[in-house]
C-alpha cells in the first residue's frame, strides 16, 4: 500500500495584468498557442508525482478556468477557486479549500508556463526529508544595496553574488506547515502592514526554526510579468519544440 502523502499542485493565479498593461488577466493569454495557465496545468497534470490540482483564479474569471479545464481533460483539477487581493491572501484561500487532512502542497505561480517536470519531481521527492522547500538559481547580476545619497542614489553596499539565489516557485511545503506559518501571521496585527512577498517569506518569519530546504531551479523557468516576457516565453516554448541538431535529418 503506497503509505506517501498526497501532493497538492496549487496554481496561483489572482493576478490581474496590470504590469502587463492588458485588461485581461495575464494568465489567461495565450503563449504557443495556448492561455499561459493552461501550459501550467498541462505540466501538473502530465507529473505522475501530483496527485490533485487547485486553481486559485482573479475573480469573476473562474467559468474561464472551469471551461479551460473541462475542453482539456485536466482530471487532477479538483477545485477552481477565487483568490484574493494579494499573493498571500490567495495562499490562505488555497490552504482553507485544503482543509486539514495532511499533504504535501505545491504553490506554484501560474504565469510560471516553463516550469520543467525536473523541478516538480525534484520539490516532491524532497519533501520526503524536508517540512519546507524552495526552487531558487544563482544570480548572474552583482547585487546592489541602495542607499539616499546626494542628488539620488548610490552604492550603500555590494552583496556577495556567491550565496545569492533568485527565488522562483513551485514553493512546497508541508500543509501543517505552511498553515501555522499562516495563522500565525494572521493573528499578528503587524503583518497586513508588512506582510510577506512570497509562502517562503511568511514561514521564514513565523516559524524560524523550520529550515527551507533549496532545488535548482531553471532559467527558463521565468515569470511572465511584463510585456517582453510574453516575447520571451514564445520564444521559449519555440526553442523547447524544436528538435537538436542532432535529431533533424541530413
Amino acid at each position: 500500500m503506497d503509505s506517501r502523502l498526497r501532493s497538492v499542485g496549487v496554481l496561483l493565479a489572482g493576478g490581474v495584468g496590470q504590469r502587463i498593461g492588458m485588461d485581461t488577466p495575464k494568465q489567461l493569454i495565450e503563449v504557443a498557442g495556448k492561455p499561459i495557465i493552461e501550459h501550467s496545468l498541462a505540466v501538473f497534470q502530465n507529473a505522475p508525482e501530483i496527485d490533485e490540482i487547485v486553481v486559485l483564479m482573479t475573480p469573476g474569471y473562474t467559468d474561464r478556468v472551469r471551461e479551460i479545464v473541462a475542453k482539456g481533460g485536466y482530471d487532477k483539477v479538483s477545485k477552481v477557486v477565487e483568490g484574493g487581493a494579494s499573493r498571500t491572501e490567495s495562499t490562505w484561500l488555497a490552504l482553507e479549500a485544503l482543509g486539514t487532512e495532511e499533504c504535501d502542497v505545491l504553490l506554484h505561480d501560474a504565469v510560471r508556463p516553463l516550469v520543467e517536470p525536473r523541478i516538480i519531481t525534484e520539490c516532491v521527492k524532497a519533501l520526503e526529508t524536508h517540512t519546507a522547500v524552495n526552487v531558487a538559481i544563482p544570480s548572474s547580476d552583482t547585487v546592489l544595496v541602495a542607499v539616499p545619497g546626494p542628488g539620488g542614489e548610490v552604492i550603500g553596499d555590494v552583496l556577495d553574488r556567491s550565496v545569492l539565489r533568485r527565488s522562483q516557485t513551485p514553493q512546497c511545503f508541508r500543509l501543517s506547515v505552511i498553515r501555522e506559518a499562516y495563522e500565525r501571521a494572521l493573528a499578528d496585527p503587524m503583518f497586513a502592514g508588512r506582510p510577506a512577498t512570497d509562502d517562503c517569506g511568511v514561514v521564514l518569519r513565523y516559524l524560524p526554526d523550520v529550515p527551507i530546504h533549496l532545488v535548482p531551479g531553471s532559467e527558463h523557468n521565468i515569470k511572465v510579468t511584463h510585456p517582453l516576457d510574453l516575447r520571451i516565453a514564445e520564444l521559449l516554448f519555440q526553442l523547447a519544440a524544436t528538435p537538436p541538431i542532432s535529431d533533424l535529418p541530413r
